[in-house]
């Protein structure tokens, strides 16, 4: 499954049978019905450059698309949600995280061992508790267009903004955070518990929030560029 998920995010198009072929190259000799099911546990499907954590639900409300041709030039103008997959030496989790669009902060995260909806509100109140964006953008996973997640939004007079089907990069900013989170983080390490995954992460973010420069925001910390005006970083960062 490691394997796996480190060639998904270097070609998210592969597909099970792409995949096979991959892993029988490596000396790994698997069967395609074995493939089917362990990507479709982590969540990844062959569809766009998104890990398939994007279960839709017929009877949810779907919103439209409302970044295309936005100019976001501050914070809390835009946050954005999604969900990956985290793996560990035995298992995996699922890891939820609201971002500023502008500044590519990471406002909350939660990790969870199902992609229920519960986990996901969870990290959505923590981000409300600290501020309110005008604008909140997610895909069309189950747990972002249910009734309880929508309705939070909407009582916090957010307005709601989906991506298209099969569109990754409607929500390009997060899908970079993962790409960021897995290759600088999680494929270096082998977590052996929950409890470790969670105190990895928390150092990790911590210093991509606070300590580490992205060339995008003119070699500054998001926290720099989303909180400018010589707020202190909040306690307990590292």
């Amino acid at each position: 499954m490691r394997m796996i998920d480190q060639e998904y995010m270097r070609h998210p198009c592969k597909g099970q049978r792409q995949m096979v072929s991959y892993l029988e190259r490596q000396g790994i000799y698997v069967n395609r019905k074995r493939i089917k099911r362990l990507m479709k546990n982590m969540g990844l499907e062959a569809l766009s450059p998104k890990p398939r954590t994007t279960i839709p639900s017929k009877e949810n409300r779907v919103f439209p698309y409302l970044l295309r041709g936005l100019e976001i030039t501050k914070p809390d103008h835009v946050w954005c949600s999604d969900i990956t997959y985290i793996p560990m030496i035995h298992g995996y989790l699922y890891l939820c995280a609201v971002m500023d669009w502008h500044s590519r902060y990471v406002i909350s995260w939660r990790l969870s061992n199902s992609m229920d909806t519960e986990f996901v509100l969870d990290t959505l109140e923590e981000a409300l508790d600290k501020g309110r964006p005008e604008i909140f953008n997610t895909d069309q996973g189950s747990q972002f267009t249910s009734r309880d997640f929508t309705s939070k939004l909407l009582d916090a007079s957010v307005e709601i903004s989906m991506d298209g089907r099969g569109r990754a990069t409607d929500n390009v900013f997060i899908e970079r955070l993962w790409r960021t989170v897995k290759y600088e983080e999680v494929y270096l390490k082998e977590y052996a518990s929950g409890v470790e995954t969670y105190s990895s992460l928390k150092r990790f973010f911590d210093y991509y929030d606070y300590d580490r420069p992205h060339q995008g925001l003119g070699n500054q910390t998001p926290w720099e560029v989303y909180r400018p005006r010589g707020r202190k970083r909040p306690a307990g960062a590292i």
